[in-house]
């Protein structure tokens, strides 16, 4: 953490017991309470040490290639009509912005004497961004991740395995990201003593939305300061996908006092927006519950449970999101809108023709808004935080979308 950053502590949310307004929280097993608030002071102590913000911040410029730049996508820019920036996350070491936050958590369970990592992950992002501190720091690492996801995402499995970390498959239910997190869930109920379950996004019972938050709002800080280097001003927009939600509230942190600059948060609408169990648009869908830990907006079933979710894109298939999301929603601040599968595909391909940057599927969400905001807000600047690249997803794209888009391999 770097002096950049600093304006995000002074933020008088969450609350000391974890709450954005009436969402988040601590729901969890008696058991857990003195662990989680052995985290939560941990923390606490060390974001105001400088030796550890020294640390995280070198590590960030030295070994993550911190800051990551914000680029104009020109020709994009000529065919829609609006000035395009994208904040390539994308470049940083492990591909994603989920660096960020995983290194910080690493140091912070060395600090604390922990053993071994532990996580959920969905389209691997996380996974391997975790299994990459956890090995630069000395750790043990399990990553929990659904078969469905597994075979998905096989490049980011064969990466995981390489870095020495755990990959144990889910198999209940759909067998995706909200499996994943049930299982690494049980998995640190076994032993919280000597694990730190490093929470891949701004979810799960306090401190995690807080903890992840911070780590993440490097993301909007640098990009509010690169527009204003490269522009003179802020963008007018600022476009990120939500699933959990990390990579949005990253970016959207530093522009939340700047009225005059939009926000929105993309989610995804999956195969079709108006039947259960085909999208995953938490908070178009969804209304207030309780799961993993935290409340939330939440798709939830007749009996109230979490409904099965689905999205093109298995870092977004998650039926709740993080609580200040819920929190942004209903103050109005952010906009919340969905895009469906074949709307993200589209904006993956046109993005790599128009401008060679292959995206990853969850950050094409965000990418197709923004080619939708360009025909309403014509003339406008849109930054939009290209939280990944998509390496991951060119096999499983190809093999289901190939033909459409004239992508013809030879076996």
């Amino acid at each position: 953490m770097s002096d950049t950053i600093t304006n995000t502590f002074l933020h008088d949310l969450p609350s000391a017991d974890g709450y954005f307004g009436e969402y988040g929280g601590s729901f969890i097993p008696d058991q857990l309470k003195a662990v989680m608030d052995e985290i939560t002071q941990a923390y606490l102590d060390i974001r105001e040490d400088p030796e550890f913000r020294r640390e995280l911040a070198e590590l960030y410029s030295h070994y993550v290639g911190r800051p990551s730049p914000v680029f104009h996508a020109r020709n994009l820019s000529r065919k829609c009509g609006a000035e395009i920036f994208l904040k390539r996350e994308d470049l940083n070491h492990t591909g994603a912005h989920k660096i960020n936050h995983c290194l910080g958590e690493a140091l912070l369970a060395k600090k604390m004497g922990k053993k071994k990592l532990i996580a959920e992950t969905g389209a691997g992002q996380h996974g391997v961004a975790l299994a990459t501190a956890a090995a630069l720091v000395g750790l043990e690492c399990d990553i929990y991740m659904g078969e469905v996801d597994i075979r998905k995402e096989h490049p980011n499995v064969v990466r995981m395995a390489i870095l020495g970390a755990r990959v144990i498959p889910a198999t209940h239910g759909r067998k995706t990201l909200k499996e994943a997190v049930d299982a690494a869930f049980e998995a640190y109920l076994e032993d919280p003593i000597n694990q730190l379950y490093a929470i891949g996004s701004v979810v799960g019972p306090h401190p995690f939305p807080m903890m992840v938050r911070d780590f993440q709002s490097i993301v909007g800080n640098e990009a509010r300061a690169q527009m204003l280097t490269q522009t003179g001003q802020l963008p007018d927009n600022v476009v990120a996908c939500v699933g959990g939600g990390s990579n949005a509230v990253g970016i959207f942190s530093a522009f939340l006092e700047d009225q005059d600059v939009k926000l929105w948060g993309v989610e995804p609408a999956g195969r079709d927006l108006e039947t259960d169990g085909e999208h995953a648009a938490t908070m178009t869908k969804g209304e207030p519950g309780i799961m993993h830990g935290f409340k939330s907006y939440m798709l939830k079933d007749a009996e109230g449970e979490p409904q099965e979710v689905y999205s093109v894109a298995s870092g977004l298939d998650y039926p709740s999101v993080g609580p200040q999301h819920s929190f942004l929603k209903d103050s109005g601040r952010v906009t919340y809108d969905t895009i469906n599968d074949q709307e993200a595909i589209e904006a993956f391909f046109e993005l790599s023709r128009s401008e060679g940057i292959i995206p990853a599927i969850e950050s094409s969400h965000a990418v197709a808004y923004a080619l939708k905001l360009a025909k309403t807000h014509p003339g406008e600047s849109i930054l939009v935080n290209l939280s990944g690249r998509g390496d991951k997803d060119i096999d499983f794209v190809v093999e289901h979308y190939g033909d459409a888009f004239g992508v013809h391999l030879a076996n």
